[in-house]
């Protein structure tokens, strides 16, 4: 099983940091490290999306659901395509703190047998989500506190 979690404080409501976490397709003009967005359907509070980010200077790319649940602060998605498949994602908001407390959490029981090699496993886990859903929370938190970014002068690494 792969499994990575993330979190960070937010000086920001939480209702303002769900609208930053549930609008993706405007995540590529808020965070460098995203290439693009697109928006294959969309039903309600559901949507089936194509996502591209970077790890560094490799690109990567997946298929996701993402499911919308504002009531009680998460956000879900599950992967269904890409090397990611079957991965669940789970956002989870909470006040704290005159804020908001954000975990992201990522679990992948891998079904392709070269994910299931350790070495495989801490390069998906550790070296690409983990770094990507840092990087996210970063980005977030800087939008949501009122200190956005100069996508052309980010850095990619890390």
């Amino acid at each position: 099983m792969i499994h990575t979690e993330d979190t960070i404080w937010i000086a920001a409501p939480p209702e303002r940091v769900f609208d930053l976490a549930a609008d993706i397709a405007q995540w590529p003009t808020l965070l460098p490290h995203y290439r693009w967005v697109r928006v294959l359907e969309e039903n309600g509070n559901q949507r089936l999306v194509e996502m591209s980010a970077r790890r560094s200077h490799i690109p990567v790319k997946w298929t996701s659901v993402q499911r919308l649940v504002p009531e009680q602060g998460r956000v879900l998605y599950t992967h269904v395509g890409g090397i990611t498949r079957g991965m669940e994602v789970e956002w989870r908001l909470a006040p704290e703190d005159g804020g908001t407390r954000v975990v992201i959490s990522h679990w992948l029981k891998p079904r392709r047998w070269f994910l299931r090699n350790p070495l495989a496993a801490w390069i998906v886990g550790q070296f690409f989500v983990k770094s990507i859903a840092g990087r996210t929370l970063h980005y977030i938190k800087r939008h949501a506190e009122g200190n956005p970014i100069n996508r052309d002068q980010e850095p990619l690494v890390g």
